[in-house]
């Protein structure tokens, strides 16, 4: 179904796109050096203009570099062009890091060769002209569809809110040519229709229901209950020659995603899985590797005062190691600057800090207000134990109490535990609501990018380290 669209409207898409950077080159050489108006001197590039010819040279690198990295970001997938804000996105996400690539191999190539202005005017010219032609395209599509041309007619066979979702989505993106013409359901179903679709068999019918009305495609999703008529459904439909999709009854366990991939001619469903994969996974470890290096580095002379003055203020080790709870459920020892007294938790157990905790040390308490006890969790990241970005980890001993108390509250473990978070910079941290805090990570897990991550590094350094609930 999605991978039909993605053949057709997918594939002609990526040679429009070509097309359209190659055009957005051409015209941006052409408006800066043809087009009558004053430019600022520290952009010019000479007296002397140079060549088309040394700017239509780059014309296959434009082409095959921007086809890349649509390609490589999934733009043309099907699941992805779902929805113009979720498609203009990614578009954009990808024109950016393609410009940023071919800046920087023209830099190599001969910077002084290409006009920085050309550059400017080829992103906005070429940003503009995707939108556009995306928004022009899914009009043309739509109009043609509304007429009846490139429409498939869909027979919906199942029952229960599994079918109910389905209809809903097959309504919602009417992009994908798709029309639910009816349905086939169990014989003890009591629904004669779902919204404007009618009921117009029951499965041991469904041979003649297609003969009658002609369906393109056949989806069908039965619920648990109904999973035995399945071997059934598709020994009757075993020598029909239209299209026939199975959509597996998961939906209720999926709260991550799904995926399904195929081993060897043996489809497995993926549920739940982590999203950090690939080369996403790898570039976010290589920023973890670099920056927490880095920042250990450039901070140095403020760790050895905090370890200095911790030290002099309050008897006990400088470093307390606390264990955690964190990818895949993996325990590791995280690190912190002592704040507490030796003995913190030797009457009550474990307990959460709370605002007014007299078992903080003076200096302590400074630290904890401003975070800087965290500091040391930078070499948890250089070992690995730990990213920049992801949900802050939990005490063993808290996440057994969770587990059982918030639902979904396991799936937190699916990335690496960070020293900031989207529940962090939202301000659900300290003795906050669990249910928020559970909902951001979800949520940063949900939509995890390499983007989202320096977009949460970013707002952490802007928002600063201090926090009312930081106690």
């Amino acid at each position: 179904m999605l991978r039909r669209y993605q053949c057709t409207f997918g594939h002609a898409l990526l040679v429009v796109d070509a097309v359209v950077m190659v055009l957005a080159w051409c015209a941006a050489y052409w408006l800066r050096f043809y087009f009558p108006f004053r430019v600022p001197a520290f952009l010019e590039v000479g007296k002397s203009f140079p060549t088309f010819r040394s700017y239509a040279a780059l014309l296959p690198m434009v082409a095959a570099l921007w086809i890349a990295v649509l390609v490589w970001m999934r733009a043309y997938e099907g699941s992805r062009s779902l929805g113009r804000a979720v498609q203009l996105g990614v578009i954009l996400r990808a024109h950016a890091m393609a410009l940023l690539l071919f800046v920087s191999l023209t830099y190599f190539l001969d910077a002084r060769m290409y006009s920085r202005l050309v550059m400017i005017y080829f992103g906005l010219i070429g940003a503009l002209a995707m939108i556009v032609t995306r928004l022009v395209a899914r009009i043309v599509l739509e109009g043609l569809r509304s007429r009846g041309r490139y429409v498939r007619n869909v027979l919906a066979v199942g029952d229960g809110m599994g079918l109910e979702l389905l209809i809903d989505r097959v309504e919602r993106f009417q992009e994908l040519g798709l029309r639910v013409i009816g349905i086939v359901t169990h014989h003890a179903s009591t629904i004669r229709s779902l919204g404007n679709v009618p009921v117009v068999g029951h499965f041991e019918e469904i041979t003649e229901v297609i003969k009658r009305v002609k369906p393109d495609e056949v989806l069908v999703t039965l619920p648990p209950a109904q999973s035995n008529e399945m071997a059934g459904l598709l020994d009757l439909l075993k020598d029909e020659t239209i299209d026939v999709s199975i959509v597996p009854d998961v939906y209720q366990y999926v709260t991550l995603g799904c995926k399904i991939e195929d081993f060897d001619g043996l489809p497995i469903v993926r549920i739940n899985d982590s999203p950090v994969i690939g080369w996403g996974a790898m570039a976010k470890r290589v920023t973890d590797v670099v920056a927490s290096a880095f920042a250990l580095l450039l901070l140095s002379p403020l760790l050895l005062l905090i370890a200095a003055i911790t030290k002099l203020t309050s008897p006990g080790p400088i470093l307390y190691a606390q264990e955690r709870m964190g990818l895949d459920g993996r325990s590791f020892k995280m690190l912190k600057f002592r704040s507490m007294r030796v003995d913190a938790e030797a009457q009550t157990g474990a307990v959460w800090a709370r605002a007014s905790d007299d078992r903080k040390t003076p200096f302590g308490a400074l630290l904890r207000r401003t975070s800087l006890d965290e500091l040391p969790q930078f070499w948890n990241v250089l070992c690995g134990d730990m990213s920049l970005v992801g949900p802050r980890p939990e005490r063993p001993i808290f996440v057994q109490k969770f587990r059982g108390n918030i639902p979904h509250y396991m799936l937190r473990h699916k990335v690496r535990a960070g020293i900031t978070g989207w529940a962090q910079v939202n301000g659900w941290r300290g003795d906050t609501s669990l249910d928020r805090r559970i909902e951001c990570d979800l949520f940063y897990i949900r939509h995890w990018s390499y983007i989202l991550d320096l977009k949460i590094l970013t707002m952490t350094l802007w928002k600063g380290f201090i926090n009312k609930n930081a106690y």
